[in-house]
């Protein structure tokens, strides 16, 4: 070894062994007595920044650009969510409670007993539903409860936190299998962890990568055999950002650090990849100052917006009930499920009467499952709500890129793994949309003499979150229209996880050769995987008895003579009487509408009132049933469940996901077969997307979306948005070219 590569190595020995003894001294953190203050992820992003990378060189932080609507200062949203106060049943914990919890819980003997622990969830413990359906405006909240899973002396425990009484009440402890999810300091410190083992440092030099240039990411091992039982174990993988921000398309391949969570011991170092090169960063970054061309492109779109000279048509009252055209739903920030909409109301066009439609909806688990079973990637079978925290990975959102200039900006407030409350800034927006489709028409022909041309566009409510998961990125949006349908849209972005390899042309390749993917550029493959986001959807059409009806389209076929036809279609109704009835493959050749009704509610000529999911481009997962990652994510052997409500059973990969074994999720909860007839019934709904990537995903991904709606099924007498009128010149703005102006 060169004398300037050893002291070099000799001096981040040192540096990581400091810092890795300050990490264990004081992570998990033990809450201060006296602590009361907020983080802003505005100006403390580097730490909030979840599955958080080891970068060896100072980071400037992250400032958030002031925005429309959006509070205009990280002083002013700071002072905004310390007096915040709740004003709905549903509304999250606020800075003050957030506190409050951490002050019961340090006093606590379970965790004054602890040498460390620390708070994996600390979100509202919602009050029970009948109470919350009854609930009026002009009544008092509810007591305030939080519910909390923590882990201490090396245990996970569930508890709720009193905040009226301060009586703390411990639930139970966690299951023999599975642990809570990481937190923000879970993952900043396992990044950071191998960098006090000196074979580990070795081993990256020796690969030809300088430490300052080494970037790090925490990877969920899911669960493959009892080796891995009974300590929580993750793993490290690493990459070079020498020369580019992208540095996930510069892998070192091979290496692989498996390391002990909690003790941050490293258990064991793989390194299978010596013989393959660190692919070039030549053409990888994706920043738009970082492109040669981008003065030619500059003219290739004009800048766009839509313009509201009246301003929005939506009103948020109270920091959280969202008014738009004849909906109402509340909306809340969640750090597991990102955005959770409660309480989705629509006033009848005919009688004006707030009706129910859905209780409760969310992203309940992500399952991304890669396609590759050699030893550095069998294990990458991500659960990224469970594991990482779907909110958690929000990232805040580019006023004008992200949302238009129209939008309404929402913080989310969380708790960090010592019970600090700190801001995720700009983590939901609210903006109306209007992109030229067509609400409803007709023109008449002129054969009938009739000169009649009837039009209205089409304005939609989008609640949107992005979240950034390490190299991807989701865009989560629900979209509300004036008819009463709402569409839930994911789309997919950000960087490819890809693979190192000594193949740069695919003339080397030979015959048949598996490489568990497509070669995207010198050295780099990028691995087929796929991609299942499960929704919970707790509808209530009318009231919360509800039943779930399969309507299957059959060929029927004509007798002879009956008819010039041979054959037509008939609408066969089959009530599901219990869960198994209710579990749907998708089949395109045995179609089937998908209905929940209210059988005790009917309109004027005597059909049930309901809504249906619409299904649109999808997935069905094809692994094995009995391959360890399905059994854990078994929830996507059905593209459809529906399950009597139960308030634990929320969480469809289980409540506690990391290192689980598939022994609580929504396809153990719905093997009971209960009954759901004429009863409170939750809705599942998976979307699923197979990803063989190409050539233009790298360096970065165009969005590719999938969708699907909930559609009202005789819930209204007619068309609801009839009456809604047409637009008309002098009601929009005249806008002239910037050069006329």
């Amino acid at each position: 070894m060169e004398s300037k590569q050893f002291f070099r190595f000799l001096f981040f020995s040192i540096a990581t062994a400091l810092l890795l003894l300050f990490t264990w001294t004081y992570l998990p953190y033990a809450p201060p007595r006296d602590v009361t203050t907020l983080l802003d992820c505005a100006s403390n992003s580097p730490w909030c920044t979840s599955k958080n990378r080891f970068q060896s060189s100072e980071q400037p932080p992250t400032t958030l650009s002031k925005t429309p609507r959006a509070t205009s200062s990280s002083d002013r949203r700071r002072r905004h969510h310390e007096s915040a106060v709740p004003r709905h049943p549903l509304d999250p914990l606020t800075i003050q409670e957030i506190n409050k919890v951490r002050t019961i819980l340090s006093s606590h003997a379970l965790f004054k007993s602890s040498k460390s622990y620390a708070f994996h969830s600390v979100v509202l413990e919602e009050p029970d539903k009948d109470l919350v359906l009854k609930w009026e405006k002009s009544q008092p909240l509810f007591p305030r409860v939080a519910s909390v899973i923590a882990r201490a002396n090396g245990e996970s425990h569930v508890l709720t936190v009193n905040l009226e009484t301060d009586e703390v009440n411990i639930l139970g402890k966690g299951p023999p299998t599975g642990y809570p999810t990481m937190t923000i300091e879970d993952m900043t410190s396992a990044t950071w962890a191998p960098l006090s083992n000196p074979k580990f440092n070795k081993t990256i030099i020796e690969r030809g990568v300088d430490l300052d240039d080494l970037s790090c990411l925490p990877i969920s091992l899911g669960w493959f055999g009892k080796n891995e039982e009974h300590r929580r174990l993750i793993k490290v993988q690493c990459y070079s950002m020498k020369d580019t921000a992208n540095f996930y398309m510069r892998p070192i391949e091979g290496l692989t650090v498996l390391l002990d969570m909690d003790t941050k011991e490293v258990v064991e170092i793989s390194d299978t990849g010596r013989a393959i090169p660190i692919p070039k960063a030549s053409n990888t970054d994706y920043r738009y100052a970082e492109q040669k061309l981008q003065q030619e492109l500059n003219n290739l779109i004009n800048p766009i917006s839509i313009e509201q000279p009246k301003g929005p048509s939506f009103v948020i009252e109270d920091e959280h009930l969202v008014k738009w055209a004849n909906w109402e739903f509340h909306l809340k920030p969640d750090p597991r499920a990102g955005v959770v909409v409660s309480r989705s109301k629509f006033r009848d066009p005919d009688s004006g009467v707030m009706r129910n439609v859905m209780y409760k909806g969310f992203p309940s688990e992500l399952f991304v499952p890669y396609m590759d079973p050699t030893d550095a990637w069998y294990f990458k079978t991500y659960m990224d709500a469970g594991e990482y925290g779907f909110g958690l990975q929000a990232m805040p959102l580019d006023p004008l890129n992200d949302c238009p200039r129209n939008a309404y900006y929402m913080d989310g407030v969380f708790a960090a793994g010592d019970g600090v409350p700190y801001v995720r800034s700009n983590m939901i927006c609210v903006f109306e949309s209007y992109t030229g489709d067509i609400g409803w028409r007709h023109a008449e022909s002129p054969i009938t003499g009739m000169e009649i041309k009837e039009v209205r566009p089409k304005v939609t409510l989008v609640v949107r979150m992005a979240a950034s998961v390490a190299n991807y990125d989701y865009i989560v949006d629900w979209e509300f229209q004036a008819d009463g349908l709402i569409r839930i849209k994911v789309g997919l972005s950000g960087i490819l996880m890809v693979k190192g390899t000594s193949y740069e042309n695919m003339n080397q390749v030979e015959g048949q050769e598996n490489l568990f993917g497509t070669l995207l550029s010198e050295n780099v493959i990028g691995v087929i995987h796929d991609h299942f986001i499960t929704f919970y959807l707790d509808m209530d059409i009318d009231g919360p008895d509800n039943s779930f009806v399969k309507v299957n389209i059959k060929k029927q076929y004509t007798s002879p003579g009956e008819s010039p036809r041979k054959s037509y279609l008939k609408a066969v109704r089959n009530v599901a009487k219990t869960e198994k009835d209710a579990q749907v493959q998708l089949k395109l050749y045995d179609p089937s509408e998908f209905h929940v009704i209210n059988p005790t509610k009917k309109t004027r000529v005597g059909n049930p009132v309901g809504y249906k999911v619409v299904p649109a481009g999808t997935a069905a997962s094809l692994l094995d049933h009995e391959d360890p990652p399905q059994k854990r994510g078994a929830f996507t052997n059905n593209q459809i469940w529906v399950t009597p409500y139960n308030k634990t059973e929320q969480w469809a990969g289980g409540l506690f996901v990391y290192q689980s074994q598939g022994e609580d999720t929504l396809a153990v909860w719905s093997d009971r077969d209960r009954s759901i007839e004429n009863k409170d019934i939750v809705l599942w709904y998976t979307l699923g997307f197979h990803h063989i990537p190409c050539q233009e995903d790298f360096p970065i991904m165009p969005t590719v979306s999938s969708s699907f709606d909930l559609k009202p099924v005789n819930f209204f007498e007619s068309n609801p948005i009839l009456r809604i009128p047409p637009n008309v010149e002098q009601d929009l703005p005249i806008c002239r070219p910037a050069a006329s102006a």
